[in-house]
């Protein structure tokens, strides 16, 4: 009777270390557009929004991002630039957008304040069953995605998405993500039943001639936009 209860106390643990992973297969991750402030999108911003509705990340989007029928599970935000950027494809697929909510404010507060809400966001993309196998959108402040610098400052704590997702064992994984670079995605595969990362790529944004203005520049290289477009500089 010892050795039985035994038995079915181990098939518990083990049931239950199982059930506490559930990664997506598949998270993609991207920056805010261009802004006009803390608040809102500048024109440019808002029309990569909608080309990225159109060409990668809405429904019947013509380079999609989710092949094969499969559609996004959520998609998560984090500032309202980035909210701003996710809402014409969320819109496209009448989907909610998951909003780990910090607000615009003036100095180091609201930068711990995005530290919190990045790693409350990814440990319920990690560890919620709901999305166990699926894909998902994080639409990301892009220090909080990337930044050495961010990551020396508060050395102690994993505050970054790079971190937080262990993309640093992966190779070709940047330590930071450049403030001139909007027009990436980070796609980020996991095995079944882990939650360690097991593939990354990175894809640029191209429009072509459906949306001109809106700059494709390489990683890392100027965007080319100037005062006069309206958005500012991060």
């Amino acid at each position: 009777m010892l050795m039985r209860l035994s038995l079915i106390a181990a098939l518990v643990i083990v049931a239950g270390a199982s059930s506490a992973v559930a990664a997506p297969a598949r998270i993609i991750i991207l920056r805010h557009g261009e802004k006009a402030d803390d608040w809102k999108p500048c024109e440019i911003g808002e029309q990569r929004a909608k080309a990225l509705a159109l060409t990668y990340l809405g429904r019947d989007a013509i380079k999609s991002l989710f092949a094969g029928g499969d559609e996004p599970a959520f998609f998560f935000a984090i500032t309202p630039n980035t909210a701003a950027l996710a809402s014409p494809a969320v819109a496209s697929w009448n989907k909610p957008v998951i909003f780990y909510s910090a607000m615009p404010e003036s100095g180091e507060d609201f930068t711990r304040a995005l530290n919190r809400r990045t790693v409350d966001a990814a440990r319920n993309v990690l560890a919620n069953p709901t999305l166990e196998g699926k894909t998902v959108v994080m639409v990301w402040e892009h220090e909080h995605i990337a930044s050495e610098a961010l990551e020396a400052k508060f050395e102690n704590e994993a505050v970054t998405l790079r971190q937080l997702f262990k993309l640093d064992i992966l190779p070709g994984v940047p330590k930071t993500w450049p403030g001139d670079t909007y027009d990436y995605f980070w796609i980020v595969d996991f095995p079944e039943n882990s939650s360690v990362p097991s593939k990354f790529e990175m894809v640029k944004q191209e429009f072509g001639a459906s949306f001109p203005r809106v700059p494709a520049n390489d990683w890392g290289a100027p965007d080319g936009l100037d005062a006069a477009s309206g958005c500012t500089r991060d």
